[in-house]
């Protein structure tokens, strides 16, 4: 049995403590619930007790000698960072792209000629299994080293069920091997394979008869996303197939109003998504009714800097009163970046976000955003005890010393998996 964990002396100890039940909005999101000089004792994988250093050491003062003590004088301790959108699972990479896009290709142009998602779900087809896992372990040690401790990983790079379902194989074995949680999303429907391209309405039946069906029966994902955009599938065909999810157990997830508006925010607020992703180009009225619905708009700000788009309008989002979460979108061709703390950052510079709220957003909101929000993102007893400490003393220094890792220690489920910015082995 592993020794209890007990953090102490943290300068602020970042807590978001609260009310679980649903995700933060508006002023709420800069409420971190922070507890000076704080304390935290772990044990069994989870959160036994929150508090004062000082009251902590008195409770636990006959137990102290059987613990693994953490001075955390002078850092930052936060939850795990959670990461709800990635394409983690993936070969190769497409660093021939992103020349074509400083001469000026658009993302849908690079898709159109073969390049983009065809050329990843070809290298993926291509891929034996075990490569597939070994490319994805170092992804994930990536994720881990910048604080993260549970990821959304999303098939998509198979066009078929035989690859989607390697994808989805590859991804629960990380899973269970893996430190770093990873929360499982079929995404067949993330292009139109080249064979179905006279004929998108017979792929979607594909996905409705076929894989939908085989998804939920072999409980190899819980979440079923669609990209809703301009030449891949309409919002027609993402409610059938959202729709279709929802009757076989996946909950919906949309990449929505990323390249122009598209009315994916609507569809999202119309059909309960849990999470509606991207919204570059998300329509006011979408983003009204996304705040009425609870929908999580989860924004990819690495994906707007590396594609050399305008950023989603993340202050419109928090002042209509849509919660927001942040992600990597980590993938080969439009955000090859494990960084999360970075995109943290571009939130601040490009849309409008606090340091304060960016916390929020990749903590308790990222977790609601993959329905995991009784269990990650908060720091409150009875939850996972996912932790990570900062070599800061103050929370608004992890976006003021940008383009550097500050991530000191990560403990997962109790366990000291990084320490000293290594892997623990």
């Amino acid at each position: 049995m592993d020794r209890p964990v007990f953090i102490k002396n943290a300068s602020q100890l970042v807590t978001l403590a609260g009310n679980i039940k649903s995700p933060r909005i508006k002023a709420e999101m800069s409420d971190l619930q922070i507890i000076d000089n704080g304390g935290v004792w772990l044990e069994e994988g989870i959160v036994q007790a929150v508090g004062k250093t000082s009251d902590l050491h008195e409770e636990y003062t006959d137990r102290l000698s059987q613990a693994d003590i953490i001075d955390a004088s002078g850092l930052l301790v936060t939850p795990g960072l959670v990461d709800p959108h990635t394409h983690l699972v993936f070969a190769g990479s497409r660093e021939t792209e992103f020349n074509q896009r400083l001469e000026g290709a658009t993302y849908m142009d690079i898709m159109n000629h073969g390049g983009g998602i065809y050329a990843t779900t070809e290298a993926v087809k291509q891929a034996s299994h075990s490569q597939l896992f070994q490319e994805s372990w170092e992804r994930l040690n990536g994720f881990l080293l910048q604080g993260v401790t549970t990821v959304e990983a999303k098939s998509g790079y198979g066009l078929d069920w035989n690859t989607e379902r390697k994808q989805l194989e590859v991804a629960k074995e990380l899973h269970e091997k893996h430190p770093v949680d990873v929360v499982s999303t079929f995404m067949g429907a993330h292009a139109v394979p080249s064979h179905f391209k006279e004929n998108p309405e017979g792929f979607v039946e594909l996905i409705i008869k076929e894989m939908i069906p085989a998804v939920a029966q072999s409980k190899l994902a819980e979440f079923n996303d669609v990209f809703c955009e301009k030449g891949v599938f309409t919002p027609e065909q993402a409610k059938k197939i959202l729709e279709a999810g929802k009757k076989h157990g996946l909950q919906a997830k949309i990449h929505a109003d990323e390249i122009e508006p598209y009315e994916g925010a609507e569809l999202a607020s119309e059909i309960g998504a849990i999470s509606a992703d991207h919204l570059l180009e998300a329509s006011h009225d979408g983003m009204k009714k996304m705040a009425a619905a609870g929908v999580v708009a989860v924004l990819l700000p690495g994906t707007a800097y590396f594609l050399m788009k305008r950023f989603a309008d993340a202050r419109k989002m928090i002042n209509l009163g849509v919660p927001v979460a942040l992600s990597t979108d980590c993938n080969p061709g439009s955000s090859p970046s494990v960084s999360l703390p970075f995109m943290m950052n571009l939130a601040c510079m490009n849309m409008g976000m606090s340091p304060a709220e960016v916390i929020t957003a990749a903590t308790i909101n990222a977790a609601h955003a993959i329905d995991r929000a009784k269990e990650i993102g908060s720091i409150e007893v009875g939850k996972k005890a996912d932790i990570t400490i900062f070599d800061v003393n103050h929370f608004a220094k992890l976006q003021y010393f940008y383009g550097v890792n500050h991530t000191h220690i990560v403990i997962k489920k109790g366990r000291i998996v990084v320490r000293g910015g290594k892997l623990v082995e």
